[in-house]
Parts: C-alpha cells; structure tokens; sequence
C-alpha cells in the first residue's frame, strides 16, 4: 500500500498541475509500452503500434531504464519539450550520478551513459535527441487530445474542491483510496510511505498509464503524484485526421526522422549517429533536404552544423509533429 502522509501546511498546499508535461505524460506512454500488463485487446494493439513505430533515434532511451525504473531527473514539469529539457539539464550532477549508479549497479553502463555520469554535454545531447524523437512518434500526434483531457480532469478536481472539499476531491481522483487522520492510502502489491513533511504535493493526470501511480519524491522538492485519469485507454489520433503520418510517404522515413532532428542544429556526425547511418547517408539525406529548401547547413572550419529552416519547421508543425490537411 502507498500511504502519503500529510501535514495541516502540505493540505493547505496541494495543487493541480495547471497543464500537462509533456516529458511525464512521454514516460508515462513508454512506461505503458515496454512493461507488459492484462489489458483490454486494443491496450494490446496500441502497445504494438507504439513499438513498431518508434524511430531508431529513440533508442538511447533502452539504455536509460536498464532495469525498468528510469533516473528520477528524468521526470520533470516542464510545460513545454524545451523548457523540460533545460529543468532537466540543470539537474545537480551529484543526483545524476546517484541515479545512474542506482540504475546500472554493477551493469557495465554504455560509453555514452558514462559520458552522462561525467556531465559530457554530447550524452547530454543524446538525451534529448531520444526524447524529442519519442515524443513526436508517441505523442505529438494526440497532443491536442491530452491538453483537452488535461482540461476536463481540471474541471473536475475544482468543482470537486468546490463542493466537497480538498480530502473528498483527493480520494475521488482515485476510487477505493482513502484519507484517513491525515494520511493518504493507496491500495497496492507494494508498501511506501511517502511523508510530505511540508513541501506540498502536484497532482498530474495521466492519460497513457493506467496501471497505478507514479511518484516522484525529490529533496526538497513537492512531491508529485502522476495518477491514472481519463478512459482507461491512450488516446488515438483525431478521427478527422490522417491515421498514418503523411511525412515518410514522401521524404521517406529516414529523411523525416532527420528533418524532425534539425528543429535543433547537429553536425552531420551528430546527424549519423541519431540516426545509426554513416556519415556520408547523412550527408547525403541533408543535401537532399537543403535542395528542397527544408535545411541550410553552415560550414565553420571542418564542422559543418544542419538546422530546419521555416519551411521544414512548417512542414513538421510547430510542436514537431507533422502538419495535418
């Protein structure tokens, strides 16, 4: 059982995420993914979807939950992919490396997870090159369904504190759990206790993990409680719209996993890297792309840095996920 224990100031200062996080919600979904549960069959078949379609610049994400539980300085409330990443990036380099060596213990890490551990800006980099690439794979694509679902799940928590009060509002996010002298208890297989002790607690629905709770408990820091909302099922892509990416149909995959890369610079070795291609496809795929006046490239000295220009950025949507007809 989870069991969080409130002070009267913890109570006086719990509070609604006013907006969904992007980089929790995408944990939550690869969570969802890669952990195998009983489900519904369409839970299956979205499972499925979501693995086949992840892009191979995704993959240094594997590297990160080598155990099935991710660092916790991955999960932060960055209300939009750069404003997550810069919070992740100012993560104290002592919290990274407990994290990773409590990820990895003994496990031989990968080259670039210990460049992590000694704060190289490269694996940093790599970091978020595989979030960005998740996330325009898993989530851009019902983005607009989770910021509408977010809202409605705000709508209801209010009226709820409204009318009931913040003790009937907090167990009604969960049914069959319980406030109870000033504790919070979650039926579960595991036992956790979660004392608040004055920093308050977020609550962040999420609309791709329906398993259980989340929590992330950080010195001093509120305690955040991800918990289960919505249908029980992710979200699907609008009916309205295209089912299928329209953009690998005609830049091909790979030309779209570049183009959505370049929303920020890359060398072309960066560029081959993401993308687990040679140099010289690299090269090649940037050219082809700069032709068709969706890249520019700029030459200093031997480097040579590629970034989207505004028609590529157009073309892939502001947010990164492709544009809709």
């Amino acid at each position: 059982m989870l069991r969080i224990h409130f002070t009267a100031d913890d109570l006086a200062r719990v509070r609604f995420a006013a907006r969904p996080a992007p980089l929790q919600e995408l944990h939550a979904a690869l969570t969802t993914a890669v952990v195998p549960r009983p489900g519904p069959p369409l839970l299956g078949r979205w499972r499925g979807r979501v693995l086949r379609t992840l892009p191979g610049a995704a993959g240094p994400l594997a590297d990160l939950v080598p155990a099935g539980r991710p660092p916790s300085f991955l999960d932060v409330l960055g209300d939009t992919l750069p404003d997550a990443f810069e919070r992740i990036r100012s993560t104290a380099p002592a919290l990274v490396r407990s994290e990773l060596e409590r990820a990895y213990g003994t496990v031989p890490a990968p080259r670039w997870i210990r460049g992590l551990y000694a704060a190289e800006e490269a694996s940093w980099q790599t970091v978020q090159r595989a979030q960005r690439a998740a996330y325009e794979s898993v989530l851009a694509p019902v983005w607009a369904r989770v910021q509408d679902l977010h809202r409605e799940e705000f709508a209801r928590y209010a009226l709820a504190v409204a009318e009931h009060g913040v003790a009937a509002a907090l167990t009604a996010l969960a049914p069959g759990t319980r406030l109870h002298e000033g504790v919070w208890e979650w039926p579960g297989p595991s036992s956790r206790e979660v004392r608040l002790v004055g920093r308050g607690l977020v609550l962040l629905p999420t609309f791709h993990h329906p398993a259980g709770p989340l929590l992330q408990d950080l010195p001093g820091r509120p305690v955040v409680l991800t918990y289960p909302a919505g249908p029980g099922l992710p979200p699907a892509p609008d009916a309205s719209a295209t089912a299928e990416d329209p953009l690998p149909p005609v830049l091909g995959r790979t030309r779209t996993d570049l183009l959505r890369l370049l929303a920020t610079p890359h060398t072309t070795t960066g560029l081959a890297r993401a993308l687990d291609v040679s140099n010289a496809t690299a090269s090649a795929h940037a050219a082809a792309l700069r032709a068709a006046g969706l890249v520019t490239t700029t030459r200093t000295g031997r480097s040579v840095t590629h970034v989207r220009t505004a028609l590529g950025a157009l073309m892939t949507g502001r947010d990164g996920s492709p544009t809709r007809g």
